[in-house]
């Protein structure tokens, strides 16, 4: 028990003041006139003041409270190698059991797991915001100390980290991993984030031996993998800043992987390999528009084009047959020639997409240019036909050289009946069809407007996508050699362009198709992919077929095993994992293969994965801590707990200390008024009647 005065003002405390003042004042006066009973007086006008002021006794009810203690294990990426992680076990093990049979203790455990949580920002270790967080509840007053269980290698303790923790506790470390340890990493200095397609990019990089024995100087070999594929062996010198030079591969994502060879016991291979991601861009993709007449669906295909900031767009329109004759001047025929030599055959490869809107043969085209045309799509190019009942007559360009590439072939008729364009069964799977806005459910109606017109076809060679409802078709797609071809077997998409009949997807179905003839990866129909977004890595592997069986995986560890693949869509598989470990992973099925690199490339926890006394060496100094290696064979040596007043030395040899804190716990609390009552009012009138008395003699 605690007992004190307490106050509690009959009046303001300004008026109780000014009444102190006036009593002593009073006081003062009468000693000074050397009045009889002078003591007496002044002493019931201090009283009189004094009970005014509304004093009592206090009592209070204390409990003690144990002394709080931080136990924080660093549980990140770098404790997994050269032993740490059960070193750091048994530390951890040991220290639990000595802490709780300490009564004056009450222990909190934190735990700082892997730090990756996703996102693009760096993993690192962060045991100095962790106990922040882990104490912030605690006042500082309870807080006796802190012991961390690491490698060292911790990304906050930097300066103003004491600071921040606050209080006055000490801290002390236990560091996990071997005095002698060696290591060799490479180190991407500087690398692109960009790169266009087919042009050159250099990567800077750095090879490093540390630690125990390790010199500067030595020769190695650097592997270079570009897109999961070996592209170089270079020689490098340990220490030194060599470059890399590789042509960037294709659009969207590449990943480069370097890698350099091992020596014999170093601490790990996993900083033997450094990660570059890019992402390819291509030039602006070059298109030719050959509009065969003006119609009302030219303007469509143009403005598509041209609203693609992508694309650059060659664009003409034939208004009229070089055999008509009507007397017009030949210069007044058109604003420019037509440059058939130039564009179809002279420079048909820079092309990347050919359409023809409409067009039929009327001599512009010598047949000799479209075996140049067909040549091109073998050889990779791409062509696109959106064709009318020009298509079905006999003049039709079905009737050149291009009849061996296309997907189908007329037959002479021309529907004018009422349809709406419904997607297949195939169309369900492929990915130019597949999620169109307003599409059907297999075997439903479509949302989107009807179309008039539609070219009877015989057998598709390659995917319908879309048909009239009654299986004939009205958009495929065929693969030939290396390019690809598409062709639209009506010319009313431009009615969906003007909300005809409520319209319908024209700019995501046209885009589509025009970005899968000029083989995005993204639409193609086999196709596997794999991405980290936060905390979860998903691989998704579209197929036209069936269950594609099982998935295998490389881990970043070099591991392999399976991966079941579940069907969540029409001709879509996927497959997840949680919590990725850092890395370089790897898929494969069939012949199809797919990289992706979970956490930040090249992240902190494995740059420098030396255990080190120094990093902590600051903090633990302001904290009046020390620093100690754990290791001792095949075991480990933790020091002794020892209980320490504060502001006393808090460490020795083979011990640490702990503060033990004075904090308590108000439980009870009682008041006794010392001028309450009769009690109060019996030592004022003593005090009268004695001044009274005194002065009556």
């Amino acid at each position: 028990m605690e007992y004190s005065i307490g106050f509690q003002p009959l009046l303001p405390w300004a008026m109780v003041g000014l009444a102190g003042l006036l009593a002593l004042g009073l006081g003062a006066a009468t000693v000074y006139a050397g009045t009889r009973g002078k003591w007496l007086r002044l002493a019931a006008l201090v009283l009189l003041a004094f009970a005014l002021a509304g004093p009592s006794l206090v009592r209070e009810e204390r409990e003690s409270l144990k002394t709080v203690i931080a136990l924080v294990t660093d549980e990140s990426e770098s404790q997994t190698v050269g032993g740490r992680e059960q070193q750091t076990a048994a530390a951890r093990a040991l220290l639990t059991q000595r802490l709780g049979d300490m009564a004056e203790f009450e222990l909190r455990q934190v735990n700082v797991g892997p730090a990756y949580e996703g996102g693009d920002t760096d993993v690192s270790t962060a045991l100095v915001t962790a106990l922040q967080s882990a104490l912030e509840d605690v006042a500082p007053a309870r807080i006796g100390g802190a012991i961390m269980v690491t490698d060292g290698q911790v990304h906050d303790a930097v300066d103003g980290a004491s600071d921040l923790l606050g209080g006055d506790y000490p801290i002390h470390a236990l560091i996990t991993g071997e005095a002698d340890e060696f290591d060799r990493r490479i180190i991407i200095d500087e690398a692109p984030r960009f790169g266009i397609v087919g042009e050159d990019q250099q990567i800077t990089y750095r090879v490093e031996d540390n630690g125990a024995g390790r010199t500067p100087g030595s020769e190695v070999i650097v592997s270079v993998t570009v897109g999961g594929e070996l592209v170089s062996e270079e020689f490098a010198i340990a220490g030194e800043t060599s470059t890399f030079f590789f042509e960037v591969p294709n659009a969207g994502r590449v990943i480069v992987e370097m890698e350099v060879e091992p020596i014999d016991g170093e601490l790990t291979a996993v900083n033997n390999r450094a990660f570059v991601e890019l992402d390819g861009i291509r030039e602006n993709l070059r298109v030719l528009l050959v509009s065969g007449e003006p119609h009302a669906g030219e303007r469509t295909w143009r403005n598509l084009l041209t609203s693609d900031a992508s694309v650059d767009l060659v664009h003409f329109t034939i208004l009229r047959p070089p055999q008509k004759q009507d007397g017009t001047p030949i210069e007044e025929l058109s604003l420019i020639a037509f440059p058939t030599r130039e564009l179809f055959v002279e420079k048909i490869e820079e092309f990347d997409l050919i359409i023809f809107d409409r067009y039929q043969r009327r001599g512009v085209l010598p047949g000799l240019y479209f075996t140049y045309m067909a040549d091109y799509v073998r050889n990779g190019g791409a062509m696109l036909l959106a064709t009318g009942p020009e298509f079905a007559g006999l003049r039709s360009i079905a009737a050149t050289s291009l009849e061996e590439i296309l997907p189908t072939l007329p037959n002479g008729d021309v529907s004018n009946e009422p349809y709406r364009a419904t997607v297949t069964e195939t169309g369900q799977r492929h990915p130019v069809t597949r999620d169109l806005d307003g599409a059907n459910a297999l075997g439903e109606e479509p949302e989107w407007g009807r179309w008039f017109r539609r070219v009877d076809a015989g057998p598709v060679e390659g995917d319908t996508l879309l048909s009239d409802g009654q299986d004939a078709p009205v958009l495929a797609l065929r693969r030939v050699g290396e390019g690809r071809v598409g062709l639209f077997l009506s010319d009313h998409p431009w009615l969906w362009a003007r909300e005809f009949d409520g319209g319908g997807p024209h700019v995501q179905l046209l885009r589509r198709v025009a970005h899968w003839l000029m083989q995005e990866p993204e639409l193609d129909e086999e196709a596997l992919t794999a991405e980290v977004d936060g905390s979860r890595l998903t691989v998704t592997r579209q197929t036209m077929g069936d269950d594609p069986g099982e998935l295998a995986v490389t881990r970043p560890d070099g591991s392999t095993g399976t991966l079941e693949l579940t069907q969540n869509d029409l001709g879509q598989w996927t497959a997840t994992i949680d919590r990725p470990a850092l890395g370089l992973w790897q898929f494969e099925n069939g012949d199809l293969r797919a990289l992706t690199h979970a956490g930040p490339v090249n992240a902190w926890e494995f740059a420098d994965i030396l255990s080190s006394e120094s990093v902590l060496a600051p903090l633990i100094e302001a904290r009046d801590g020390s620093v100690t290696r754990v290791a001792a064979g095949e075991g480990v040596d933790v020091p002794r707990i020892v209980p320490v007043r504060a502001g006393t030395r808090t460490s020795g040899n083979g011990w640490i200390g702990l503060e033990r804190t004075e904090a308590t716990r108000l439980v009870g609390l009682a008041q006794l008024p010392l001028f309450a009552g009769f009690l109060g009012l019996a030592l004022v009138l003593a005090a009268l009647s004695a001044v009274w008395y005194r002065e009556g003699r």
